[in-house]
């Protein structure tokens, strides 16, 4: 035999395939980290807005919720991403105004995004729901009172 240098056509085909195989696997568990991160995201952002309208009240509200994410930016309570109404592949929405307000987190492309879809109000208590739309009726986070807890 010659000093033949490199690799044959089959043994780069073998390769490929390999690579082929680990991607198959890697990319749907990369993606579903991603919504899993997204959904952990949400709920802190649901957290921020809670704690944004209950200091809102407090301080330039006297006694009164924001009605909506806009007037908490203007506070200076939310950053302009949060304000913006979407974030990390979730929507969000806050209506408020008198003694009540409620907080809303919906992912952008249901399943891709994010499953669970949350909401809040002058409780405290985060609640989910897997359709990706949550109401005061939906199931509460577990953890400590307040909705403290993840999951």
């Amino acid at each position: 035999m010659r000093g033949q240098k490199g690799f044959s056509l089959i043994e780069l085909l073998i390769v490929v395939a390999v690579i082929g195989i680990i991607a198959a696997i890697a990319v749907p568990n990369l993606l579903q980290s991603r919504a899993a991160a997204n959904e952990a995201s949400a709920i802190s952002s649901v957290r921020t807005i809670v704690t944004a309208q209950i200091t809102f009240s407090a301080t330039v509200g006297g006694g009164q919720y924001a009605a909506n994410l806009g007037a908490l930016q203007a506070a200076g309570l939310i950053d302009q991403a949060l304000g913006s109404g979407t974030k990390d592949g979730y929507n969000f929405a806050s209506t408020g105004g008198g003694t009540t307000f409620t907080v809303t987190a919906s992912p952008v492309t249901q399943g891709t995004t994010g499953t669970r879809g949350f909401f809040s109000d002058q409780t405290g208590v985060i609640r989910f729901d897997n359709s990706g739309t949550a109401t005061a009726g939906s199931t509460p986070l577990g953890g400590t009172a307040g909705g403290g807890g993840d999951d």
